[in-house]
């Protein structure tokens, strides 16, 4: 995998979890701004994931564990949430399974 490819991943999983967080503020706020720019912020996921030239199946096979890891950061850092040892264990079984998928043969 590429550097650019890397960069987009990243980049992918914010906009795309960052999108579902700011949903959730502002369904929980009862605030449609909110909730449109979360629409938005999806929407741009959606066009920068797919930017990667690969066959749909490795792309997104790859791509969760970049949501994974995201997702479990923004619980702990932007939503302080407690993260149990059984979700870091997941997470651990989540990435070995990408790993698989990137580096598997053809």
């Amino acid at each position: 995998m590429n550097l650019i490819a890397w960069f987009v991943f990243i980049l992918a999983a914010l906009l795309e979890v960052g999108g579902d967080a700011v949903i959730r503020r502002g369904l929980r706020g009862h605030k449609i701004g909110l909730v449109l720019a979360g629409f938005v912020t999806l929407g741009c996921y959606g066009l920068l994931v797919n930017s990667v030239k690969w066959d749909f199946s490795r792309l997104l096979g790859v791509y969760i564990g970049f949501f994974a890891l995201t997702s479990i950061l923004f619980g702990r850092i932007v939503f302080q949430e407690t993260i149990p040892s059984s979700t870091w264990l997941g997470l651990g079984l989540i990435v070995s399974g990408c790993l698989v998928i990137q580096f598997g043969q053809r």
